[in-house]
């Protein structure tokens, strides 16, 4: 079984909005931690205007919400720490990459979803591809502080939380409720139930420094939210209506759309083989996501 062509257009505009903001967050050298906090506020204020008008999502969902927001914040954790110590075109694909690839092995015994034989071969070109990715570059070997292993480190733990935050979302929307109401109403939720904690743990610890930042950056946060919710948005919908692995594994064709705008936009590194190896993650991609033919 895969996904729909309209489903998959609305993932493959989701992962360019996914790489989007994540470019925005990484673009910010001042202050990314109160950036990422009024990303997750903007989620909080539109979900917020959003739920009066929905209906309830059932309470076997709950549990689901508050599973995802816990991995969530590990999930902010680890992302943060990952972009600190290394390049966009070299934490992301990582991250993004061993997402799909755990949520493939993993599904299976969650919810019944099992490989084809193509499938397999696409966890193959993932793990192959993420391999050339973490192994460092000349220039990462001789640089001080071992940071391109801890970016790698970080990375790996940021794509563990997003396969717990993929399985986690995916089976509380499918316990949401029947109609495309209550798919969206879940949605809303999450966003309203995760947002607003780390800004204000941010104004907690540093307020002045916090509105000095917003002051002249706040719409980089204000906008990056607006990306970030409804291309997750568009996500989660996307796991009601196809197969775990497959929704993931397409999501995560943002790889190749982060390792452009890291080179093209953000001015980082291009490296043939960096290219190479986003080529073959979107391969394996691909594959796990097409019609049958093994």
């Amino acid at each position: 079984m895969v996904v729909s062509p309209l489903i998959v257009g609305l993932l493959l505009l989701a992962a360019l909005m996914h790489a989007s903001w994540n470019a925005l967050l990484k673009s910010d050298r001042a202050d990314r931690l109160t950036t990422f906090g009024v990303i997750m506020t903007t989620g909080t204020v539109m979900g917020l205007v959003m739920v009066p008008f929905l209906p309830m999502i059932e309470p076997a969902a709950w549990k689901f919400i508050a599973l995802s927001v816990v991995v969530h914040l590990a999930y902010y954790t680890f992302l943060l720490k990952a972009y600190s110590y290394g390049d966009l075109s070299h934490t992301y694909p990582i991250a993004r990459g061993l997402g799909p690839l755990l949520v493939a092995l993993l599904s299976g015994q969650l919810v019944g979803e099992h490989l084809r034989s193509q499938d397999v071969l696409g966890v193959l070109f993932l793990s192959c591809g993420l391999v050339a990715l973490a192994f460092p570059s000349r220039r990462a070997v001789s640089s001080p502080g071992g940071r391109h292993g801890l970016a790698t480190i970080f990375a790996v733990l940021t794509g563990i939380s997003i396969a717990g935050y993929i399985i986690a979302d995916g089976l509380g929307v499918r316990a949401a409720g029947p109609t495309l109401e209550h798919k969206i109403s879940y949605i809303a939720w999450l966003c309203v139930v995760e947002g607003p904690w780390l800004l204000v743990l941010v104004f907690a610890r540093r307020p002045a420094a916090a509105w000095a930042h917003l002051r002249g950056n706040w719409w980089r946060g204000v906008v990056g939210g607006a990306i970030a919710s409804i291309g997750y948005g568009i996500a989660i919908y996307g796991l009601a209506a196809g197969p775990m692995a497959h929704v993931a594994a397409l999501r995560e064709t943002s790889v190749l759309f982060g390792t452009l705008i890291g080179t093209l936009l953000l001015g980082e590194p291009f490296g043939g083989r960096r290219v190479a190896a986003a080529i073959v993650i979107v391969s394996g991609l691909v594959l796990m996501n097409g019609p049958a033919f093994l």
